[in-house]
């Protein structure tokens, strides 16, 4: 073997090592990155969930929709401060005209729905990946939201949600398009993301 053979072969594996570890550098970020992710979008909506089922027991339903389209926003910011996610819920019938998803949102929705119509938990579903745009890397994650029995008193069928309460979201909400739901369907998505 000459002595170009084998400084070839010899940087080859230095190459191939640094490739390795660079791998798997890269897919441990990604872990903790999916990690943290999953904690916030399940911390997320159970603390709205509970200042709305607080506020339903106080003031009832009426009163929860208002806190609800303030609070909800209040929330999300804050939690995005704290944590440096970007996190906001989105739904291909959304209420709030800013809960629009997407592209890449309304594909994973659009991924959700079809699941669900197939019997799969809506409990399991989510999505994540990294995308580069303009050179910057952003880890994106989304989860499902099914609607559970106390949606249904703002989310539901008009048998579900009482004329008092449909006529506040209808002032609201003006171009609400978030009813008409039943217990288990996916009513939208917390979607995060976060600069890698």
């Amino acid at each position: 073997m000459n002595f170009k053979t084998s400084a070839f072969k010899r940087l080859s594996r230095v190459a191939l090592g640094a490739a390795v570890l660079l791998s798997l550098h890269a897919h441990a970020d990604e872990a903790a990155m999916l990690e943290g992710a999953r904690t916030l979008a399940t911390d997320v909506p159970a603390n709205l969930s509970k200042v709305l089922m607080d506020e339903v027991a106080k003031g009832g339903v009426v009163s929860a929709v208002s806190v609800c389209k303030d609070k909800a926003p209040e929330m999300a910011k804050a939690a995005s401060a704290k944590s440096g996610w970007g996190i906001r819920r989105v739904s291909l019938n959304n209420r709030n005209p800013k809960a629009v998803p997407d592209a890449w949102e309304r594909a994973a929705l659009e991924e959700f729905d079809r699941r669900a119509a197939a019997g799969e938990d809506a409990a399991t579903f989510e999505k994540y990946t990294t995308v580069e745009t303009d050179g910057r890397k952003e880890f994106r994650y989304m989860k499902a939201l099914s609607v559970k029995k106390p949606c249904l008193a703002c989310h539901g069928t008009a048998q579900d949600v009482k004329p008092e309460v449909a006529e506040k979201i209808k002032a609201l909400y003006p171009d609400d398009k978030g009813t008409g739901y039943s217990l288990g369907q996916i009513r939208g998505a917390i979607t995060l993301r976060k600069a890698g």
